[in-house]
């Protein structure tokens, strides 16, 4: 399983289209994930304070599109030495296993939901 971080609108607007296609497929080529154990830190990093996000929990084999796991492109990136997963396309709803609410602590860090952590076991 990899997740991705998503507004809870703009998911909800891709399923009205039945696909999930955000900017960074334009700009990247790619949409951003994380494993679960990269997520909350992939938060910090990108999300941290912002309200009003879900995980998708994607399941890797139901994909239509091409994935890879690749090192960040980002200079000074502190994960750098760690793969994450890329999906090289629009993500097909089909593909979410699972959509959770992932609120930010009142600091504005955030933490791996109990329910990804226990499905990883």
């Amino acid at each position: 399983m990899i997740l991705h971080i998503v507004r809870r609108g703009e998911w909800e607007r891709a399923l009205e289209r039945g696909e999930y296609a955000p900017g960074s497929i334009a700009a990247e080529g790619f949409i951003h994930c994380s494993t679960p154990a990269q997520v909350a830190a992939t938060a910090d990093l990108h999300y941290r304070g912002q309200r009003d996000l879900v995980l998708l929990c994607i399941d890797e084999a139901r994909l239509v599109a091409p994935l890879k796991y690749e090192m960040p492109r980002g200079a000074g990136d502190a994960r750098a030495a760690v793969s994450f997963p890329h999906i090289y396309g629009a993500l097909n709803p089909s593909a979410v296993i699972r959509v959770i609410d992932f609120p930010c602590a009142p600091d504005g860090s955030f933490l791996l939901p109990a329910i990804v952590s226990a499905s990883t076991r």
